[in-house]
């Protein structure tokens, strides 16, 4: 697989090419993703000046690190930097970056006093768009003068009184972890992004995809990663063995698994087992409306 200087991070990875965008994987700027840039875009944006590099880099990694910790889509553009360094979504003081590292805790805890780890520290000061490591560290210093946070070397907690302020910020409720299981292809994704995960997420859950080309690249196997899930939501549309292998793993681990399965004339159902059961969709509005039905029920 072809490799390539992450401008952003100043990481070699494997990228992929997707159309006009190259997707680069694993980076510092998403160590569990990926991200996309115009190709056209990558020699303009290497030739910036040192200046703009140390102004504008440090912001576009954390936009990217936040974004797709969030399961959302990064697809960079060169005339798209600007508008990402100068969005009020940006943070700027001190107290702002050291509620971002609140919010990444509370979106990996289960609750007050759950261990985070955090490592390498040293490349992760991307967690609070801070443009390096002693800013970071200034600011996990400040968190725990104030009770919000305890930290032993590269394991974090939020303290109850840490677990309140970021619940108070992100809205006040703690969605659970939910993975789910597709097939790789991008239009069954975008779909799914669109019409399914905002349903989800009006359930309760903070739904996270695991794709086959996406676990291939990972040291850590698909069933690790959903071991720590409260939902699977595997999608057997296309008979993909990893979707099976982790799904499998998940209700191995007593994990509720839903399988799911689109219906089409060139897509006759075939279930490999009768254990397996899924809800079988023509469009995924409808698929949308049971899974919310059976979460809600």
């Amino acid at each position: 697989m072809a490799r390539k200087l992450c401008l952003f991070c100043d990481e070699i990875v494997p990228i992929e090419s997707h159309g006009d965008f190259d997707r680069f994987i694993g980076c510092h700027c998403s160590p569990d993703g990926y991200y996309s840039l115009m190709r056209s875009s990558y020699n303009p944006i290497q030739a910036f000046s040192h200046v703009q590099k140390r102004q504008i880099f440090p912001v576009i990694s954390a936009y990217i690190r936040e974004k797709t910790d969030l399961d959302q889509k990064v697809n960079l553009t060169l005339e798209g930097l600007e508008s990402i360094v100068n969005s009020p979504e940006i943070p700027v003081t001190i107290e702002d970056k050291g509620t971002r590292l609140l919010l990444y805790l509370y979106r990996h805890s289960e609750g007050a006093g759950h261990p985070v780890t955090i490592r390498p520290l040293s490349s992760c000061y991307n967690l609070t768009y801070s443009p390096n490591l002693q800013e970071l560290v200034y600011i996990i210093d400040k968190l725990r003068e104030e009770e919000l946070i305890a930290r032993e070397g590269g394991t974090f907690k939020l303290t109850d009184k840490g677990w309140s302020e970021a619940s108070a910020r992100s809205g006040g409720r703690k969605l659970k972890s939910c993975y789910v299981l597709l097939p790789d292809q991008d239009a069954l994704r975008v779909s799914w992004s669109e019409k399914i995960l905002p349903r989800l997420e009006q359930c309760g859950y903070l739904p996270r995809f695991i794709h086959e080309s996406w676990s291939e690249k990972r040291d850590t196997p698909p069933g690790e990663i959903v071991s720590d899930s409260k939902l699977v939501i595997a999608d057997i549309t296309s008979h993909s063995p990893a979707v099976y292998f982790a799904a499998g793993i998940a209700e191995g681990l007593n994990i509720p698994v839903i399988w799911t399965v689109k219906h089409s004339e060139n897509n006759p159902i075939a279930v490999p087992s009768n254990h397996i059961r899924p809800m079988i969709y023509e469009l995924e509005e409808e698929l949308a409306a049971m899974l919310q039905q059976k979460l809600i029920s």
